[in-house]
C-alpha cells in the first residue's frame, strides 16, 4: 500500500495572499497560493516540511508509516505587524 503526503491550503482562516512554497527534505514540493492542494506518494520514512511565504519560514518533521496518509494544512495568517504596514 502506497504512502502519501498531502498538504493543503483551504482554511478560512487565512489571509489568502501570497504564495506558500513548500520543500520536502530541501526539494520543490508545491507553490500553493490559497485554495490548492498538493499530494506526492513516498516511501516509509522520516520526512521534513518546510513552509516559506517569503516572510517567514516554519518546519515540520515526521515519520510517514507504510500504507500512511499524512496530511497538512497550511495557514498564511496575518502577524502581528501586518495591520501596520497594511495602514502606512
Amino acid at each position: 500500500m502506497e504512502s502519501r503526503i498531502t498538504v493543503s491550503r483551504e482554511s478560512p482562516g487565512d489571509v489568502k495572499q501570497r504564495q506558500v512554497i513548500v520543500k520536502l527534505d530541501g526539494d520543490p514540493f508545491a507553490v500553493l497560493m490559497y485554495g490548492e492542494t498538493a499530494t506526492r506518494a513516498v516511501e516509509p520514512g522520516p520526512y521534513r516540511l518546510l513552509f516559506d511565504n517569503t516572510w517567514e519560514k516554519k518546519k515540520v518533521e515526521f515519520t510517514v508509516a507504510e500504507g500512511e496518509h499524512v496530511k497538512y494544512n497550511v495557514i498564511n495568517r496575518a502577524g502581528r505587524f501586518t495591520w501596520w504596514m497594511v495602514a502606512a
